[in-house]
């Protein structure tokens, strides 16, 4: 696979700064067929840094009301990626 097919994007909310801050840990929203070994791979290449773990989990889609119909968001995957120590990746570009 590419390695932007891979990593769709990082997620910045207000959880995910906490455990990036405390714990150096990015989360990101990934491939769903992409396994932990890709991830690592994909991250370790494109942002040039050490991946320590890297635990996944699988995201339901929210049901969504349209008018009188049911719907569903897609089901997606998000990637938790430790870094090792003294490794970091700069998010925002030094803002």
């Amino acid at each position: 696979m590419e390695l932007y097919s891979i990593i769709r994007r990082p997620l910045v909310t207000e959880k995910s700064t906490i455990s990036r801050e405390k714990a150096n840990q990015y989360l990101f929203e990934v491939d769903s067929a992409a396994t932990k070994i890709e991830i690592q791979n994909a991250v370790e290449k494109l942002f040039k840094v050490k991946v320590a773990s890297v635990r996944t989990l699988n995201v339901l889609g929210k049901k969504k009301r349209v008018g009188r119909h049911m719907g569903k968001r897609k089901d997606w995957k998000k990637a938790m990626v430790k870094l090792a120590p003294g490794s970091r990746i700069d998010v925002f570009g030094e803002v």
